[in-house]
């Protein structure tokens, strides 16, 4: 995960533990959710793409926030703020979750972890972060305590080598599936890890001290497999694995059925049973999922207007966030929320929300770039299949 979000303040930009490091490797330093952060090194967006894609890549994420909720009502209390199955998840598993407003808009996207005893680890995006912390104290603080960790940082190493360099570190930490992980040790640096990630690869991410997060960056770089990784791969990556960027695909305007989102919620909150909506914004939300449809098998428009969906040009033309779409009519339809050429797709893709009379895979429409229509055409995501660990 990550937020598009640039902080709006003229406040000096904050750095990761890692920024010295950053800097001696020569990455190209950028204003991101109120940090100075890599965009790329020397090698190049592409290189970095393509070296995660076959070996490893590591990752600077500390811009993103860390809490642990802690209480024997935890689950219960963090249920009530996501449409999302808390209780029912298993001491050592994580799971993906949306922070929603009361009217079912999206606060941000979370990953959240079990770590038993009462204790729930929760990483949340850089630029929503403070805001975060404070919704979440201020709807369930009387029920948990909310602790930031202020002084973690946060790497991911990511690609089909990742799990076999971390392994020779850590040994043991290869016994992990994707969604699981736990308290580790890599060389002599103290950990926690989960396997998972925001590239649709293998991998893992490492929360650490950070006051040692040079040591074990520099400790992962040694290793010949690993090679530092900058926003922008990290940006097309994600995009190509059909993962949503808070402030672009996701936001305070889409609900989690617009925004395709099922899939997260899971059964025990949707339908039927005692913990069934309760969650802030639960009528709309509920209703969309029930949408009415006639007999043939058509949404009704009213209740979802819209919906995120894949796109690829059927021309060698980049489309970029903010492109208009049409139909071949020329009535707007749509807007893309993240385009780009996939390196690995070898082709232009985008995501994009869209009126859902339009929203079938093989759809035709047109994207508007520079003023003439590009003919594009809905497919399903991932654009590139995921490669995540499961056993």
């Amino acid at each position: 995960m990550a937020s598009s979000s640039d902080t709006a303040s003229d406040a000096p930009l904050l750095k990761t533990p890692l920024h010295d490091l950053h800097v001696e490797l020569g990455g190209r330093m950028v204003p991101f959710a109120g940090y100075s952060m890599p965009v790329q090194y020397p090698s190049g967006l592409m290189a970095e793409h393509k070296h995660t894609r076959e070996a490893a890549g590591l990752f600077d994420i500390s811009h993103m926030g860390q809490l642990r909720l802690v209480g024997p009502d935890a689950a219960a209390a963090f249920e009530t703020l996501m449409p999302v199955d808390v209780i029912g998840l298993a001491p050592g598993k994580q799971r993906y979750g949306l922070l929603l407003d009361d009217n079912g808009g999206i606060l941000d996207d979370l990953m959240f972890f079990n770590e038993g005893n009462d204790s729930i680890f929760v990483i949340v995006n850089g630029a929503c972060k403070a805001a975060d912390i404070g919704h979440i104290t201020a709807r369930i603080g009387g029920r948990c305590a909310v602790q930031p960790l202020p002084d973690h940082a946060l790497l991911a190493l990511q690609g089909p080598q990742a799990a076999a360099t971390l392994a020779r570190l850590s040994p043991g930490v290869e016994r992990y599936v994707f969604m699981t992980g736990g308290a580790v040790q890599i060389g002599t640096i103290p950990a926690f890890v989960t396997r998972s990630g925001y590239t649709g690869e293998d991998g893992f991410e490492i929360s650490v001290a950070a006051s040692d997060a040079d040591a074990l960056a520099r400790l992962l770089l040694a290793q010949p497999e690993v090679k530092p990784i900058g926003l922008g791969a990290r940006n097309s990556l994600r995009l190509e694995a059909g993962l949503c960027l808070y402030g672009n695909d996701i936001d305070t305007t889409t609900t989690p059925v617009e925004a395709a989102l099922n899939w997260a919620m899971q059964k025990v909150r949707r339908t039927g049973g005692a913990r069934a909506g309760g969650f802030p914004g639960a009528d709309k939300i509920l209703a969309q999922l029930a949408v009415a449809t006639d007999l043939a098998g058509h949404v009704d428009q009213k209740t979802l207007t819209r919906k995120r969906v894949g796109l690829v040009a059927l021309e060698r033309v980049p489309v970029r966030d903010g492109s208009e779409l049409q139909s071949f009519e020329g009535h707007p339809i749509g807007k893309v929320t993240s385009g780009l050429l996939g390196p690995t797709a070898d082709r232009p893709i985008a995501m994009a929300y869209i009126a859902t009379a339009f929203s079938e895979p093989g759809t035709r429409i047109q994207a508007i770039v520079r003023g003439k229509p590009v003919p594009m055409e809905v497919t399903t995501m991932p654009f590139v299949p995921t490669r995540y660990y499961r056993g």
